[in-house]
């Protein structure tokens, strides 16, 4: 893993970097508030490790500004007050974890592993599939029975969209918001010419359709 340390005692931030080290982690460390959350904000972390008093930010400021900023990497905050508002306070600021000093650093790093599990059981898939049908969303490639399919980018992302609400039938006006992010009906057949192109290129040549129209409702993919 890859950590912060946003700590402004050095004899802690020494005694965690070090385990931290020796469990053969990454570690970065901020002395500072504003340091800290520069580095948060701009390099890449597995989890971040945040005292609650600093110097030029607090720690509780330095968590919300980064959950404002859409960045979910865990967070652990160390404090001194270990009150029971204390404690709410800083879950509610957007904190995943909230440790009392003094601690023993075993337990900080079983803390920390698993919100780190948390965050991977969480993470959304990269790949749809719907009966020998994939769809790989960091690599762009549709595949049926193993054999690559070429899509256009409008017809790709309905295919996503219809995949990942496989066997539910969805409605002209579903299709319309999210994959053309119309929010009216243009009065036009683009919807059904897509759907046609769709179906002839992942229908085409195989045993079993997936695509089909559900008259007067929509379409829905199942297999």
């Amino acid at each position: 893993m890859r950590i912060l340390i946003i700590e402004d005692d050095m004899e802690t931030a020494s005694y965690i970097k070090k385990g931290l080290e020796e469990a053969g982690h990454v570690v970065d460390h901020a002395y500072e508030g504003k340091e800290g959350l520069l580095l948060a904000t701009t390099e890449e972390y597995d989890a971040l490790v945040i005292d609650r008093m600093l110097p030029h930010m607090d720690g509780l400021t330095i968590v919300k500004t980064i959950r404002a900023s859409d960045i979910n990497t865990p967070a652990l905050i160390l404090s001194a007050l270990g009150e029971v508002d204390d404690r709410v306070q800083g879950l509610k600021a957007g904190g995943d974890d909230y440790l009392t000093k003094p601690f023993a650093f075993s337990e900080l790093m079983a803390r920390l592993e698993a919100l780190v599990r948390r965050v991977e059981v969480d993470a959304p898939a990269t790949k749809l599939q719907v009966g020998d049908l994939e769809l790989d969303l960091l690599s762009r490639e549709v595949k049926r029975g193993g054999k690559v399919l070429e899509l256009q980018p409008r017809e790709f992302r309905l295919l996503e969209y219809l995949m990942r609400h496989h066997g539910q039938v969805v409605t002209r006006t579903m299709l319309l918001e999210k994959v053309w992010d119309y929010h009216f009906d243009p009065q036009t057949n683009v919807i059904d010419v897509h759907i046609s192109r769709l179906r002839g290129k992942i229908d085409k040549g195989f045993e079993k359709n997936l695509l089909h129209t559900v008259r007067g409702a929509g379409y829905v993919l199942r297999s």
